[in-house]
């Protein structure tokens, strides 16, 4: 049978499109209902088309506060896990120490532990070290769950890089400084770079190690939590699907950026 032949020969490319619209499907949701004007506080489901919570995004008290929280949390702490990630991750790579092998297996340990665990631990660490739970405690317990993502990235790059392009540099008498700026860093960027998105995106939506060690403080994904107890504003959908277009427009700029200078490469 024809049909049958078709699916034969495109089962991956149907089983990938499949897979990519069931994991676009929630986010669409989300788009749509942004557009809805609900008759009570709930908003499930849909009533008629309305565009007042696009022009008022702002409009619920302390969305926007908390709103910009969490990307304040987020910017500091993806800078802080990137930085002392790819450091961790050179180290590993690059040089051989007592403990390495300890340590390799230690940086798994915030990815393969329950967040809850790791809420729980984090707080019993503050309570007793008598830090006040606050911005600093969020953005320390964000640095250090981000930073196992962003050394596996790194460290997955800075291990397929060819090390005879270092030695050319040195031997057309390039110093540390220049053969790492000029060589290693720009080869080791996309890891980096990877890394650091990665490290973002789990620190803007993380809830459970952020409920733990927040204190009074509430960020967005508290703020959305809270909501659902009293209601669901529009607003919030708004927020989303705005997340979500940026977040699909940095990444389709930077494979269009990474084609070009493919392209650029071959010509």
């Amino acid at each position: 049978m024809p049909l049958l032949k078709w699916l034969r020969r495109n089962l991956v490319v149907v089983a990938g499109l499949a897979t990519l619209a069931y994991l676009i499907l929630p986010n669409v949701v989300v788009m749509v209902f942004s557009f809805n004007k609900p008759n009570g506080r709930f908003n499930y489901s849909w009533t008629r088309f309305s565009t007042d919570a696009w022009q008022d995004p702002c409009g619920v008290a302390d969305m926007c506060g908390s709103l910009s929280l969490s990307l304040q949390i987020a910017l500091w702490a993806t800078i802080g896990s990137t930085v002392l990630g790819a450091m961790i991750a050179f180290a590993l790579v690059r040089y051989r120490f007592r403990a390495r092998g300890a340590i390799n297996s230690l940086i798994f340990l915030p990815m393969a532990m329950p967040e809850v665990v790791m809420a729980a631990s984090l707080l019993t660490l503050f309570l007793n070290m008598g830090a006040q739970l606050g911005f600093w405690t969020i953005l320390i317990a964000h640095i250090m769950f981000c930073l196992s993502f962003v050394v596996t990235a790194v460290k997955a790059r800075v291990m397929s890089m060819d090390p005879r392009l270092e030695e050319a540099a040195r031997d057309l008498y390039a110093g540390p400084v220049q053969t790492f700026l000029r060589v290693t860093l720009p080869i080791a960027s996309p890891g980096i770079a990877a890394g650091a998105l990665l490290a973002f995106a789990l620190s803007f939506d993380d809830f459970i190690i952020t409920n733990f060690n927040a204190g009074s403080t509430v960020t967005f994904p508290m703020f959305v939590w809270g909501s659902a107890q009293r209601g669901t504003p529009v607003q919030i959908n708004v927020i989303g699907t705005a997340m979500f277009i940026i977040a699909v427009a940095v990444v389709t700029a930077g494979q269009f950026i990474a084609n070009r200078r493919k392209n650029s490469a071959k010509a």
